[in-house]
């Protein structure tokens, strides 16, 4: 059974002393790639350095909701650089996030929809962040809707509506290890039953959002950790974990054009 974390932060600092150790453990699981996430020019820059010196690793460039305030169009020129790399298969993660709002939602959207421009000119898949913004998001990406665009909504959080819409743009669905936890996790559990399956990736988000039962044992998120929400996924959705598996890779190979 081969897995696909389609999204993960291997390129933050709580992964420096022991990066080798963690790919192995992975591996070991059947984990066998990943998708390492940037979220500024740092990040990037980093995501595509770890993803050149491994086999089935890849990376995203981009700049986070959280990051938007200190963005450039000479950040963005790095950014647009890096994707010269073949390594390189996606852009993101971009988005809003109004939850804490650690940069103004002016500077969010203005950069979320410039972000938007340079992915379809490069031709690369949108990785989307998206929290608390009240379906802003939505409406900025119907208004920019362009067609044959691919990407996913990570870590989604939304309601019914919401989902069928995107599930309707044709975008891609990211679950993480949320969808394991008793009370957080229990409006995500009664969504995921109607996401098509061809339309579905699992994600740990690592090093956050640890599911059950690692949770209870380590704060840290790894790749690894993404069988768990497989196997939850493939109980609530009552399907083989088997056949799960083999889609949910399918999914991020085709998102990815990998």
């Amino acid at each position: 059974m081969k897995l696909f974390d389609s999204h993960c932060h291997l390129n933050d600092s709580a992964y420096d002393k022991d990066f080798d150790a963690v790919i192995k453990r992975a591996h070991d699981v059947g984990v066998t790639a990943c998708m390492i996430v940037g979220t500024d020019k740092e990040s990037s820059f980093k995501s595509v350095a770890l993803s050149e010196s491994i086999n089935n690793v890849y990376a995203s460039v981009g700049v986070h909701p959280h990051e938007a305030k200190h963005c450039s169009e000479s950040t963005l020129k790095c950014l647009i650089n890096l994707t010269a790399n073949p390594k390189v298969c996606a852009w993101g993660e971009i988005g809003l996030d109004f939850n804490r709002m650690y940069s103004p939602q002016d500077d969010q959207e203005k950069w979320f929809i410039r972000q938007l421009e340079i992915a379809d000119r490069c031709n690369l898949p949108v990785i989307f962040h998206e929290r608390d913004s009240k379906s802003r998001l939505l409406e900025i990406v119907m208004a920019h809707h362009k067609k044959g665009r691919k990407g996913v909504v990570h870590c989604f959080s939304g309601d019914r509506a919401e989902l069928e819409q995107y599930i309707n743009l044709g975008l891609y669905i990211g679950i993480t290890g949320v969808l394991t936890l008793k009370k957080r996790g229990a409006d995500l559990r009664k969504l995921a039953t109607i996401i098509p399956v061809e339309q579905i990736l699992i994600e740990t988000d690592a090093p956050y959002l640890t599911p059950a039962p690692e949770k209870n044992h380590t704060r840290r998120n790894e790749p690894a950790f993404v069988r768990h929400i497989l196997f939850k996924l493939a109980e609530i959705r009552k399907e083989d974990p088997e056949y799960l598996a083999s889609a949910t890779w399918e999914n991020s190979c085709r998102l990815f054009n990998i």
